[in-house]
């Protein structure tokens, strides 16, 4: 028996057409679901589209969840992962082979909140040092998940995601007070 296409529109919660959070790729859309004979068993695919990294995936219907497949943020969701990004950055005082794997751990969680944090941790304002590529890499990657969901959820483009993503960053405690500091500090040394 070969595949055969959109026998169902919903299974597990999801349904055809609908945008997903896949953990290691991200935002992909559900565009059918089909059965597929594998070793004289029948199973039940998702088939999801990852149309910016143009890949095509099939994800067995019983493992989708058990893997970490979810439904796009809701919106005090994404608010909540934007108020992170204007955190104090935590920074660890490991290896930087560590902490870029533990980055990595979160970018793939699929996790909004995991993945903001990184973003957020590996940020360079424009008065900072530069980063290595290594680092640019992992917040690259970071910025570009998280932008995807963004955008999916507030229905804008990604370029107004990221947009929405510096503004974010820029409240953070560093970035924000750096012109009150500097006020403050030469109004210190003329009393």
């Amino acid at each position: 028996m070969a595949s055969s296409p959109k026998k169902a529109s919903q299974r597990q919660g999801f349904r055809t057409n609908e945008f997903i959070v896949y953990p290691a790729h991200g935002v992909g859309q559900i565009t059918a679901i089909e059965e597929q004979e594998v070793a004289g068993h029948t199973l039940e695919l998702f088939v999801i589209e990852f149309q910016k990294d143009k890949m095509r995936l099939k994800v067995p219907v019983a493992k989708a969840l058990s893997i970490g497949m979810r439904k796009l943020a809701e919106g005090g969701f994404v608010d909540r992962a934007l108020k992170v990004l204007q955190g104090r950055a935590r920074i660890k005082r490991t290896m930087w082979s560590r902490r870029a794997q533990e980055y990595d751990a979160k970018i793939n969680s699929g996790d909004l909140i995991s993945i903001a944090e990184v973003v957020r941790d590996l940020y360079r304002a424009e008065n900072q040092p530069e980063q290595s590529y290594s680092e640019r890499q992992l917040y690259e990657a970071a910025l570009d998940r998280m932008a995807r969901e963004i955008a999916a959820v507030k229905k804008v483009s990604e370029t107004e995601a990221v947009r929405l993503i510096e503004t974010n960053l820029k409240l953070g405690p560093k970035r924000a007070n750096k012109a009150e500091n500097d006020e403050g500090g030469s109004q210190e040394q003329a009393a």
